[in-house]
């Protein structure tokens, strides 16, 4: 008589998917419950479109030799402002881990069999889906009021979605870690802030070379504006130059950088 078999234990990265999934959605259910941070932080680049294109659009694209009309200037500021909705959602991540941070609910966490890493990858991971979402709302917005990607190929536009989505989880680290560091969520979202100031230092609404001389570097050396120029070198059809790597190199440092900023706070054990 053979004797019963013991069933197989699940292994480690199943259990990391199990424990990430469940934490995915409980961010998003979270999110579903209380979209009033999520849609306020969405009207901020929507407002910014409309007042750039119909309050200074007409001077603004003669500025950058577009003619008399705004049609130049929407193509040219939307792919800046579909970047900056990333940075303003984001700041939403680092308020939502600052919350669950001061309710005790990632100290109840850190005492459960989880996955550890699992309460973060669920954050991050429905911050990206959220970024895109206020990503396409945002694109549609643009759309509405002109916008035309005509020049763009098929593998330029998988490259700019990829592009979006390599920068959002490259944001979304560095917003976790500004949540975990912050002692409430006022501090996180004033530590958040620069996610949204340095899009209106960069290229995103004038050319770099428009700028005083002394503030240019400011708008140059930083991760929006090689990111916008890729993005809108690919929405337009036009040439990219070094910005492409510039973009992926500043996405995969702060992908890394928050990683290891966020796992090591995560892990360190609370006073």
């Amino acid at each position: 008589m053979s004797t019963p078999t013991a069933p197989a234990r699940p292994s480690r990265m199943s259990l990391a998917v199990r424990d990430s999934s469940t934490m995915l959605r409980r961010n998003l259910l979270h999110a579903r419950r209380y979209p009033s941070l999520t849609l306020n932080l969405l009207l901020t680049p929507i407002m910014l479109l409309l007042l750039f294109v119909y309050i200074f659009g007409d001077t603004m694209s003669a500025g950058i030799g577009g003619g008399p009309d705004r049609s130049a200037y929407i193509a040219y500021v939307v792919p800046g402002l579909l970047l900056m909705t990333i940075g303003s959602t984001v700041i939403g991540t680092a308020v939502s881990v600052a919350g669950d941070m001061n309710e005790g609910i990632i100290a109840r966490f850190r005492t459960m069999a989880i996955h550890r890493p699992s309460v973060l990858v669920g954050h991050v991971v429905g911050s990206v889906l959220q970024s895109v979402l206020s990503v396409v709302l945002v694109g549609i917005v643009g759309v509405a009021i002109g916008f035309r990607s005509t020049d763009a190929t098929a593998l330029e536009w998988l490259a700019a979605f990829g592009l979006l989505v390599l920068f959002a989880t490259a944001l979304t680290w560095i917003a976790v870690g500004m949540g975990l560091v912050s002692p409430n969520v006022e501090a996180a979202s004033n530590n958040a802030m620069p996610l949204i100031l340095l899009p209106l230092l960069s290229s995103a609404f004038t050319p770099v070379d428009s700028m005083p001389g002394w503030f240019q570097p400011v708008a140059e050396y930083q991760p929006f504006t090689p990111a916008i120029e890729t993005l809108r070198g690919l929405l337009l059809g036009g040439e990219i130059g070094h910005n492409g790597w510039l973009a992926v190199a500043w996405c995969l440092g702060l992908t890394v950088l928050g990683y290891f900023w966020s796992t090591a706070t995560f892990n360190r054990d609370p006073k």
